[in-house]
């Protein structure tokens, strides 16, 4: 605080004022981290030069200027330095009467500032202008950091009322929130009732002595007791998460304990192994021996897939084969076609020839013009058919092709699987056989050694050590017979995973000429299908012929009933637009109709809302007249008390007059 005083008055010095005695007292008094500054009158040049120092304070965490008087441009130099701040956690502004500056202020300030977390401004005059103290709320829905916020007396009517509930809805960290003393009233009431579902963070806020109605303040309590029951849960909660962060702590150094334990076993099991590794070298060279006979096997099954694959390239040509066929049948089917064009053209002259024929004979065709459409129509259905079928043909060829190429190409990719199993399995025991060797060849050296040195110290136990050594030669007798056995199981099992494979390339090669011989047969049945195609095609080409000649001559005599149809067109085309026109005018009476509608829709949901908002007006109206009329009851029951009391107080002091007067000793009696 020293520092903090030498640079308030330097910075009064520059600004040409001189410093507050009063508070050079307070700052050379006060404890360390805390600025009481409160009953103070600060000055502007004060306040301007504690606006720029507090910015830079990183020791004060409270700062009381509870009735200061401060002035509305001092109050603005100071809120506007504390705004960047970042140590600051309590301020009291108490009784300021801080007005529409200061409320701007203060929104500015909960907007920027983010350590504040405690706010006292009773006494104040917040409330009075609607604008500023939107623009307060709107710092205080802002804010993030504020728990507590006291604003009593500060003349907040129910507009301010509604403005605080908009904040309330936005903001999620208040917790308190003082409005004792101001003029909140029934709206302000509900609106502050209908914001509290939505903030589930404020768990104390006192109405008292706003002329709220009771069942609105039980709503009030009972949604506090709600948000209080859930602050508690969510602190019991913590309070769980903290002790069951502690257990698993514990637990996790219990498991790294165990981890250490089982390392330790692991390395006394690596030694085991190390000594077991020993009996292991004997079964390299049967394995060596299992490994080259797979050698054999793997060469045999390599002649195999070659000639799978001579077989894949044969059913290849086949394919090609098929093909070129098919490319012939194509050229075949255009040279009919061109044959066919010729012929209508000599069929085109023999009808102009039969025209004269053909009209006598019109009622006659005119009744079977009918069915031999529907024959048309038939004959074209089943050529398209037809067409269908070649087509899914050749789909089917190129589909075959490509899964025999799969196949191929898979068979292929397992080939080099296996091989590269092989060879990475001949490595992996080459190099276990060489690190084997060197060990053993290491372990017979210092075994060497060691038995040099224990001859030369154990010459003189001999026969002690004979007994021993015969007890010895009996247990690497029975250890001998054990590594036997477990090497003729070795050879067993090895064996048996060689069959085991042998069977399972064998039942491979089997399904791969299984494949082989469906795709040859799915072959011939398509070349059958192909051959089949062809001879109704040729079938249905002819029998087009014929049709095609009839059409033409029908087609002459559709030609004048068309025109006659045109005509008939034509005719109803006229009547259809004159009754287009007639309902073009219905539709835009009836959409003229829809629109009045709308328009009535509209008036009445605007009459609707408007009596609404009546009503809502009258309602606050009828509430504040009962208030009044209340208040003026208890004015004109006040005023009669005192009435009564003075027309007591007279008649006693003229009864006390009257007694007191001569006029009375001189008055005859009555």
């Amino acid at each position: 605080m020293e520092e903090f005083r030498r640079s308030y008055s330097r910075l009064c010095k520059e600004s040409g004022a001189e410093p507050q005695e009063a508070v050079l007292q307070q700052l050379h008094q006060l404890p360390r981290g805390r600025l009481d500054l409160a009953t103070q009158s600060l000055t502007v040049d004060t306040c301007r030069a504690l606006g720029k120092l507090l910015p830079r304070e990183t020791l004060c965490t409270e700062l009381v200027l509870s009735d200061c008087m401060l002035s509305e441009e001092g109050a603005t130099l100071l809120l506007r330095g504390l705004c960047a701040n970042t140590v600051l956690r309590f301020l009291d502004l108490k009784g300021n009467n801080l007005r529409a500056t200061g409320a701007e202020a203060l929104g500015k300030l909960l907007q920027q500032n983010k350590s504040i977390q405690s706010l006292t401004l009773e006494w104040n005059n917040l409330g009075t202008w609607d604008d500023a103290f939107a623009t307060f709320c709107g710092g205080l829905a802002a804010n993030g950091t504020l728990q507590q916020l006291d604003l009593r007396n500060n003349q907040i009517s129910h507009k301010g009322a509604e403005e605080l509930a908009l904040a309330l809805k936005g903001n999620a960290t208040l917790q308190q929130l003082d409005l004792r003393w101001n003029n909140i009233g029934l709206l302000g009431g509900r609106a502050l009732m209908n914001c509290l579902p939505s903030n589930r963070t404020l768990w104390r806020l006192d109405l008292a002595g706003n002329n709220i109605p009771g069942d609105v303040l039980r709503a009030v309590e009972q949604a506090m007791g709600h948000n209080q029951d859930r602050l508690t849960t969510f602190q019991e909660n913590h309070a769980r998460t903290h002790v069951l962060s502690r257990e698993v702590q514990r637990l996790r150094e219990e498991k790294s304990k165990q981890f250490l334990d089982l390392m330790e076993t692991i390395d006394k099991q690596r030694e085991e192994m190390a000594k077991s590794s020993r009996a292991s070298a004997a079964r390299i060279g049967q394995l060596q021996e299992a490994l080259n006979e797979r050698h054999s096997i793997i060469n045999a099954l390599k002649a195999k897939l070659q000639m799978t694959e001579a077989a894949l390239a044969l059913s290849e040509q086949k394919a090609q084969d098929l093909g070129e066929l098919l490319a012939t049948a194509e050229q075949e089917q255009l040279s009919l076609s061109q044959r066919q064009a010729k012929e209508r053209r000599l069929e085109q002259q023999e009808a102009a020839e039969r025209e004269s024929k053909l009209l006598r004979d019109l009622s006659a065709a005119n009744e079977k013009n009918l069915l031999l459409q529907n024959q048309v129509d038939e004959l074209e259905g089943k050529v398209k058919c037809q067409q269908e079928q070649l087509f899914q043909t050749r789909q089917e060829l190129t589909s075959m092709s490509a899964q025999l190429k799969m196949r191929a190409i898979q068979a292929e990719e397992r080939l080099d699987m296996e091989k590269r199993r092989s060879r990475q399995s001949l490595e992996d025991s080459e190099s276990l056989r060489i690190k084997e060797v060197e060990h053993m060849s290491r372990h017979l050296e210092e075994s060497e050694r060691a038995m040099q040195e224990r001859v030369q110290r154990l010459e003189a136990v001999r026969l002690s050590l004979e007994e021993e050594l015969s007890r010895v030669k009996a247990a690497a007798l029975s250890e001998r017979g054990q590594a036997e056995e477990e090497l003729i199981k070795a050879k067993s099992q090895a064996r048996l995973e060689e069959q085991q494979r042998l069977a399972h390339l064998e039942e491979k090669l089997r399904l791969l000429v299984q494949a082989r011989d469906e795709a040859q047969g799915a072959c011939l049945q398509q070349k059958q299908a192909v051959v089949e195609a062809q001879t109704r095609a040729s079938q249905l080409g002819l029998q087009l012929e014929g049709l095609r000649r009839r059409l033409e001559e029908l087609q002459q005599d559709l030609s004048h009933k068309d025109q006659e149809r045109v005509a008939e067109v034509s005719r109803v085309r006229v009547e259809l637009q004159e009754q287009n026109g007639r309902l073009q005018a219905e539709l835009a009476a009836q959409e003229a109709l829809r629109e009045k509608a709308a328009a009535l829709e509209r008036q009445l949901k605007v009459m609707a809302s408007d009596h609404r908002e009546a009503l809502l007006d009258r309602e606050s109206e009828n509430a504040s007249l009962r208030e009044k009329l209340r208040l003026r009851e208890a004015e004109i029951a006040r005023i009669r008390d005192e009435e009564a009391q003075r027309a007591s107080f007279l008649q006693n002091a003229v009864l006390a007059y009257v007694q007191g007067s001569p006029v009375r000793t001189l008055s005859p009696p009555k």
